[in-house]
């Protein structure tokens, strides 16, 4: 299954998410920010990133942009995972980069099948 980086502020979100992605057989990884997150993704390669947008220093907007402009990881997906419901929210994230967008409180059939499109057939490396 596919290597999945969380990057969420929030202990109970990101084990919520955990759980949810390693019950389907994914392999997790944490940064607990969103530079922590950027750096993670370059060092590691994950299959996709799931990205909160609110977040200490550099926000899911910010390094949503550095991740899919940067070309080490131009080819990561990012789905936005984040409870800012609003359209102009949604709008924003596709124009950074981001791959889907999800919101909070998370659906677990809604999340995989989510993970599942955006990973095509490559869930499977």
């Amino acid at each position: 299954m596919a290597r999945i980086l969380i990057v969420d502020d929030s202990p109970t979100e990101m084990y919520k998410l955990t759980s949810m992605l390693e019950k389907h057989g994914h392999e997790v990884l944490k940064a607990e920010n969103g530079a922590d997150g950027v750096a993670l993704a370059r060092q590691e390669k994950p299959d996709l990133v799931m990205m909160d947008i609110v977040m200490p220093g550099l926000n899911g907007f910010q390094a949503t942009r550095q991740l899919t402009k940067d070309a080490e990881t131009t080819h990561i997906p990012v789905i936005i995972v984040t409870t800012k419901d609003q359209e102009t929210d949604k709008v924003w994230g596709t124009r950074q980069g981001a791959r889907d967008y999800i919101t909070k409180p998370l659906d677990e059939e809604m999340l995989i099948k989510t993970v599942n499109s955006v990973l095509g057939g490559n869930q499977n490396k």
